[in-house]
C-alpha cells in the first residue's frame, strides 16, 4: 500500500486549516488517514506549523512519499534534514551524537531567522500604525483649523450685523425741511389760515 504524507483540509470557507497526515494514496483527500503528524495554519503570518518531527521521519524512513506542499513544510520544520541525517547514521557516515548536534544547530539558526522575521513584521506593523496615526492627527488639526475659521467668521458676521443694527437704531431722525422757497411760503400760508 503506497503511503503519502499530505495535507488534509479543515477549517471554514476562506479560512483553511490543515492537518498533516500519513494516508493511503488511494484514500480521499479529507478521508481516512493512518497517522496525524501535525497541523498547518496558513492564516497567520508567519504560518503556524506544529509538527511531530520524529513521527514524520519515521514515516519517511518507512517509504512514505510527501506531496510537494507537505515536502516544503517538512523541509521548513527540519524533518527532511533529520531524515537525511538518520540515513547518514544508518550508513555509518555520522554518529548519532554528531547528527543530533547538526540538527540542533540547524534548528537554532532557523528559530533565530523566524524570530527576526516576526520582529520585522511587528516593526513594520508598528511603523504603519504610527504613519496612519500621524496622518489622522494632521487631518484632525486641519479640521480644527477649518472649524475655528468658520467660528471666527460667524462671530465676525454676528458682530457686524449687531453693529449695523445699532447704527440703524442710533441714526437721528431728521425733520424734512421745505425743499424750495415756494414750498416754505405755501406751508407758512397754510399755518396762517389754520389760525
Amino acid at each position: 500500500m503506497p503511503v503519502k504524507i499530505r495535507l488534509q483540509r479543515h477549517g471554514k470557507k476562506g479560512k483553511p486549516f490543515y492537518w498533516i497526515v500519513a494516508a493511503d494514496a488511494r484514500s480521499k483527500r479529507d478521508g481516512k488517514y493512518l497517522d496525524k503528524i501535525g497541523t498547518y495554519n496558513p492564516n497567520t503570518n508567519p504560518a503556524t506549523i506544529d509538527l511531530d518531527i520524529d513521527g514524520a521521519v519515521n514515516w519517511l524512513q518507512n517509504g512514505a512519499q510527501p506531496t510537494d506542499t507537505a515536502k516544503a513544510i517538512l523541509s521548513y520544520k527540519g524533518a527532511m534534514l533529520k531524515n537525511h541525517l538518520v540515513g547518514g547514521v544508518r550508513k555509518g557516515a555520522l554518529t548519532e551524537e554528531q547528527a543530533e548536534e547538526k540538527f540542533q544547530a540547524w534548528v537554532a539558526e532557523k528559530e533565530s531567522k523566524i524570530a527576526a522575521k516576526q520582529e520585522g513584521l511587528t516593526k513594520a506593523q508598528a511603523d504603519a500604525k504610527a504613519a496612519a496615526l500621524a496622518v489622522e492627527v494632521k487631518i484632525n488639526e486641519e479640521r480644527l483649523a477649518a472649524a475655528q475659521e468658520a467660528e471666527n467668521a460667524a462671530i465676525k458676521e454676528a458682530a457686524d450685523a449687531k453693529a449695523a443694527e445699532e447704527a440703524a437704531n442710533a441714526e437721528p431722525v431728521e425733520e424734512k425741511g421745505p425743499e424750495s422757497i415756494d414750498d416754505a411760503q405755501a406751508a407758512a400760508s397754510e399755518e396762517g389760515k389754520a389760525e
